[in-house]
């Protein structure tokens, strides 16, 4: 259990920052404003009066999500000793590259969904993952 020993300097800080963040990065990019038309036509869904009731759970789990991930990601940066904006980027473009792009790309065409899901989800995650490894390399 040697390789845990940077448990015990954890700030938490950076950590829940960089949830709250990707948490309103993911409402914006999922509001009307940018890309839920898109979204939900590639889904195949319509949209239908009372269909906002059911956000609330799907809000509280995303950011239980993120603080989720945001903790593991803070790990390899720790593991990886990073701490220039350059590596954080570069360990946060890993993990969505080996973690997220791959298996969905995979998924979504043994799904046959169409490749605009793909770009909408994954490029989500693409910025999240790159801001986040920058913030989460730089602040101590």
């Amino acid at each position: 259990m040697e390789s845990l020993h940077h448990l015990h300097m954890a700030n938490p800080w950076p950590i829940v920052v960089c949830a709250v963040m990707q948490w309103l990065i993911g409402a914006i990019w999922y509001s009307p404003v940018l890309f839920a038309p898109a979204w939900m036509a590639a889904l195949g869904i319509t949209p239908q009066p009372g269909m906002k009731k059911g956000l609330i759970g799907g809000m509280l789990s995303s950011l239980i999500g993120d603080l989720v991930l945001c903790f593991v990601l803070w790990h390899f940066i720790m593991w990886a000793e990073a701490t220039t904006w350059a590596t954080g980027a570069f360990i946060g473009f890993l993990v969505w590259l080996g973690f997220f792009a791959a298996p969905n790309f995979a998924q979504g065409i043994y799904e046959k969904r169409p490749f605009k899901l793909f770009a909408i989800n994954n490029g989500y995650w693409f910025v999240c993952l790159l801001i986040t490894g920058v913030v989460l390399a730089v602040w101590r």
